[in-house]
């Protein structure tokens, strides 16, 4: 791949690639304490749920690192308090948690240095099957000469390799088969301008940037015939909480009859969060909005909106494709956690 990775752990060492500054510069940051890891997530340095996750398994192994002396109960006493601190990051995107708890229970059952860090490279390693798998699970979407349509990054950028909802266009741009992706902006961080456009151009893909409300646009034309986005977390019912904008991209589709397919790894599901009413969603500051407003007035900006599980054509995760009832086809899926292939 010609994108560089989120996320680098080699001797103990934790980079993040900031994706703040691209696509115009690369440049990494060296996380050496949790509160630095902190704030490369709050600040959008590294995003992506899958790459949360696993920022903070390794921030963990990072801070925990300077108590190395500590095993038994002072060492789960002091990765529960940074752990807690590690969650409050931003609470929408699941994946983060996930990564925390799994830590976590390893510690309980082998409160050491070592242990953690054997989880937290494991949930790494374990990333790269589940972006495979997916992109395995979902390829025969990919249709020759088709159109998708993408919004914000659920790609490589945003996980270990491949991405989520981008690993079907990864595995089928190998074969040769011949597509076009239409990368929407994002905005107000415009991720799908800054990072999806870039990212696939730089795999070679017939890439064509537009703005978010085009869409509707191209729609009526008939220009688009498939929508494939990424996810921040699935409830158990099958909503779908993801980057403003995938709700409009959902109802679109609904009335024109384009297919609205999610991309979901079996970490991003929430089986304990019945609705996506029941989720917190994350609101950013109105700067973010404000940036080139000619005046200074009151903003809002939440960072996720819900997607009624009734608008979704299907989710696509490692183990499957999740088809209507969602509910009941995610359960069957994603019931019990394993391996891609297992």
């Amino acid at each position: 791949m010609n994108v560089p990775g989120a996320i680098i752990w080699k001797g103990g060492r934790l980079q993040l690639l900031d994706q703040r500054l691209l696509p115009g510069d690369v440049r990494y940051l060296n996380i050496s304490s949790l509160e630095e890891a902190i704030d490369a997530i709050r600040t959008l340095a590294v995003r992506g749920a899958p790459a949360i996750g696993m920022a903070a398994a390794f921030a963990l192994v990072v801070a925990m690192g300077r108590q190395e002396h500590q095993t038994g109960g002072a060492f789960q006493d002091r990765l529960a308090e940074l752990a807690e601190r590690l969650r409050q990051a931003r609470p929408t995107a699941v994946n983060l948690a996930w990564a925390v708890d799994r830590v976590c229970a390893r510690a309980a059952a082998d409160p050491c240095l070592q242990a953690i860090r054997e989880e937290a490279e494991a949930i790494h390693a374990e990333d790269r099957l589940i972006c495979r798998a997916i992109g395995e699970q979902g390829r025969h979407l990919i249709t020759p000469r088709c159109t998708v349509l993408t919004h914000c990054n659920a790609g490589a950028l945003a996980v270990s390799e491949l991405g989520t909802a981008t690993a079907p266009l990864y595995l089928n741009h190998a074969d040769g088969v011949p597509f076009r992706v239409f990368a929407d902006e994002t905005r107000p961080l415009l991720q799908g301008a800054r990072l999806t456009a870039w990212e696939l151009a730089a795999a070679g893909m017939d890439v064509i940037l537009i703005c978010d409300n085009m869409a509707a646009t191209f729609m009526a034309r008939g220009e688009i015939d498939l929508v494939l986005v990424g996810t921040d977390r699935v409830t158990a019912n099958g909503d779908v909480v993801n980057k403003i904008g995938t709700l409009n991209l959902a109802v679109l589709c609904h009335h024109y009859g384009v297919p609205f397919y999610v991309a979901c790894p079996s970490s991003t599901f929430d089986p304990d969060t019945a609705c996506g009413d029941d989720v917190p969603i994350e609101e950013r500051d109105p700067a973010e909005v404000l940036g080139t407003a000619a005046a200074r007035v009151p903003a809002r900006n939440p960072a996720f909106d819900v997607t009624p599980a009734d608008l979704v054509t299907g989710i696509i995760t490692e183990h499957g494709v999740a088809h209507p009832p969602l509910a009941d086809s995610l359960a069957e899926l994603l019931s019990e956690p394993r391996l891609p292939f297992s």
